[in-house]
């Protein structure tokens, strides 16, 4: 075969559109809403025979009676290779009967359908990625273990000990989320995200005839509310939103229970702990109610680390091998990446470029979605960076 490695690569994964086309319909005619893991099934198993077709030895993990998610590593003897995690997810945001409304469609260069952008285009793009990797005879530095998850659209609840598990023993991880905007940038930070519920325990009274007796749980949450709604710092990047309250008995009677729900998203670790503390630590201001409050930092953020940032670099360089030009981006929302970063160096948002992740709209470019196969296939022959060893062997 003529040419570089990098044109090598990218010129097969290029002509593979209809395999991925293929692969992408049936993942996405699998509808695999996280809220019903009973349904996931034909998604699980889709995914698991193309991966054991590249020689995987491919298992299912986690309780029999919930989400089950997807663990895979090659089938060779490997005693002492350390590991490479490549992590995704295959539930989605999207009820069943979604497919029916709007069937996988292919226009030209673009492909749409429920999950196709977020991120079952990702999970194309692995296997995509590894059978290049096959195909060409291609030696890797590290051992590609896949982690795919189903339960990371409602935060990972049973599978994040198996991510964290992984990650310890990984020298690096690649997580196929979506790519950002439209130049696809890579995410190299995410906000970590945490949820607070905030209740309120007041006392009733007649509105009219004996207020002064009551204590109002309502009067009480509007004071926690604006203390939270002063927490926001647009300059940091940190976001705290009252999303729901909820309160109160009848319009005659003084509120004896109020309560919210309230979003935070931080950029820095320390930005968590700092809010994390500000919030426990309210007092209440109207005399004769308490507080509950309940919550915490849930998802830590993915910061720009010196290893991350090595990563990107590196990621970078292998880009302009393919003629991709490369950048970079903060994400609002959070992933299973930032729980890797914590433990090893990650690269996140190397999955399709498109738009529209949980939107009717969503979307996916095949020629960039081919171009990012070839990238993913040239990180997992990058040689380890020198850096602190923060991964163990297999």
């Amino acid at each position: 075969m003529n040419g570089s490695l990098a044109d090598q690569i990218l010129d097969y994964c290029r002509n593979q559109d209809n395999f991925l086309i293929d692969l992408l319909q049936r993942l996405v005619e699998a509808e695999s809403p996280s809220s019903h893991p009973a349904l996931h099934t034909p998604t699980r198993h889709v995914l698991m025979a193309a991966l054991s077709e590249l020689g995987f030895v491919v298992r299912e993990v986690g309780a029999s009676d919930g989400p089950r998610h997807v663990y895979a590593r090659p089938g060779e003897k490997t005693d002492g290779v350390r590991n490479q995690l490549l992590l995704g997810h295959y539930d989605t945001v999207w009820p069943i009967g979604t497919i029916s409304e709007r069937p996988f469609e292919v226009d030209d260069n673009v492909v749409r359908g429920p999950g196709v952008f977020d991120m079952k285009g990702g999970l194309a793009q692995i296997v995509l990625a590894l059978k290049a990797v096959g195909h060409l005879g291609i030696e890797l530095p590290l051992l590609p273990v896949i982690f795919v998850n189903a339960d990371e659209e409602i935060g990972s609840r049973t599978s994040t000990r198996y991510v964290r598990m992984l990650a310890r023993c990984a020298e690096r991880a690649f997580v196929l989320e979506p790519s950002m905007g439209d130049e696809g940038s890579i995410k190299t930070e995410r906000k970590g995200i945490g949820r607070f519920t905030i209740t309120v325990y007041g006392k009733a009274a007649h509105a009219g005839l004996d207020p002064e007796s009551g204590a109002s749980a309502i009067l009480e949450l509007s004071h926690v509310i604006q203390k939270l709604f002063a927490m926001n710092d647009a300059e940091k990047g940190v976001t705290i939103n009252v999303g729901t309250v909820d309160g109160g008995i009848q319009p005659n009677v003084v509120a004896p229970h109020s309560s919210a729900v309230v979003d935070v998203r931080v950029p820095t670790l320390a930005d968590g702990e700092r809010i994390e503390k500000l919030i426990h630590s309210m007092q209440p201001q109207v005399p004769g109610v308490r507080l509950r409050i309940e919550g915490a930092i849930g998802r830590p953020s993915m910061e720009a680390t010196p290893r991350n940032q090595a990563l990107w670099q590196q990621a970078q360089q292998i880009g302009e091998q393919l003629g991709l030009q490369l950048s970079q981006a903060r994400a609002g929302g959070g992933s299973d990446g930032n729980t890797t970063s914590q433990f090893t160096a990650t690269l996140d948002g190397l999955g399709p470029v498109g738009h529209g992740a949980h939107a009717k709209h969503e979307f996916l470019y095949i020629d960039k979605t081919l171009e990012r196969a070839a990238l993913l296939a040239m990180l997992l022959r990058a040689p380890p960076l020198a850096q602190e060893s923060h991964g163990k062997t297999a």
